[in-house]
């Protein structure tokens, strides 16, 4: 595999990442990504629930920055009585969520003899605030913007376009 085919990496391969984490942690039960309003809260999914709402990218000349609102949630007792418990849980989640992308093996697995590197990085800071939802089911669980950032190359040579004909009027 040569080096640029890993080092660039696209929407999809930056999703894709996203919910291999989310599907390896061993205290997620079901990873979802969309809108918000995607998420699907019936009485049959099984939580906690990781899901990644995709928010803006920003692209610079060598870097492209994909924000992501990141929710990990979990049912309510209908009483309330176990909030905190799973206002803990997933505090910690989105804890090892941070580390994984920060320090993570199995998402740095590159061979540095080749010359390859980490591809994935992220800010050093996050904010993560609770919610409580109320749909069929009572949820709760924190939200964080997370922002990853890729290698970008804003390359026209590489641009699939017909360099024959002028645009400029």
């Amino acid at each position: 595999m040569s080096i640029d085919s890993i080092r660039f990496k696209s929407y999809n391969n930056v999703i894709d990442t996203l919910k291999c984490v989310g599907q390896q942690h061993l205290n997620i039960n079901t990873v979802t990504s969309g809108d918000i309003w995607t998420i699907d809260l019936e009485k049959n999914t099984l939580f906690p629930l990781f899901h990644i709402n995709p928010v803006n990218v920003t692209v610079g000349q060598n870097t492209r920055s994909f924000n992501f609102q990141l929710f990990v949630m979990n049912l309510v007792e209908p009483d309330s009585s176990n909030e905190q418990e799973v206002l803990s849980d997933c505090l910690e989640i989105m804890n090892d969520i941070i580390a994984v992308y920060k320090q993570g093996e199995i998402l740095y697995a590159y061979d540095a003899a080749a010359g390859e590197e980490q591809r994935y990085f992220i800010d050093n800071d996050f904010t993560i605030e609770p919610f409580t939802e109320e749909y069929d089911n009572a949820v709760t669980g924190w939200v964080m913007s997370f922002a990853i950032t890729v290698e970008n190359e804003l390359n026209s040579c590489i641009v699939p376009i017909d360099n024959t004909t002028i645009c400029s009027k």
